[in-house]
């Protein structure tokens, strides 16, 4: 009875090697170490199931994408800039444009003040001025030296 119950015994554990044998070979044939090679067609399908992205197609386009979202970055910085950079000129031609206008108005305003006829109205009305205009043109003085 010995016999049986080892022998019983030893079939099993043949059994279960083999099953163990068949699992480890089904599992080499499945698996390689080395990529899987791309293929050149890549089908709607498999864009809309997402296959494409598989670990693989990433690791070969990771640089790709690296440079992409790093122009993206710099796209949207030099863009920010640029508007921050238009809003400074637009304010400083502005301000500008204030000073000419003020500059403008009071070199006018200087110009009116300064007109001889202005300035013997002002005179009249001060009255305590002695100042008159001339009667008399003016003449040269000739110095000889």
């Amino acid at each position: 009875m010995t016999t049986e119950k080892e022998q019983t015994k030893i079939e099993e554990e043949q059994k279960a090697e083999q099953k163990l044998d068949a699992t480890i070979k089904k599992i080499k044939d499945k698996t390689t170490e080395e990529d899987a090679k791309p293929s050149s067609k890549m089908t709607l399908r498999e864009v809309l199931d997402g296959s494409m992205l598989s670990a693989q197609w990433i690791r070969s386009q990771i640089w790709l994408m690296v440079l992409i979202v790093v122009s993206t970055f710099v796209y949207v910085a030099f863009r920010y800039q640029c508007q921050q950079d238009l809003i400074t000129i637009n304010r400083l031609e502005t301000q500008l444009k204030d000073a000419r206008y003020k500059a403008l108005s009071t070199s006018s305003e200087l110009t009116e003040r300064c007109r001889e006829s202005r300035i013997l109205e002002m005179l009249k009305q001060q009255r305590d001025s002695l100042l008159k205009v001339s009667e008399r043109p003016p003449y040269i003085i000739y110095i000889e030296e």
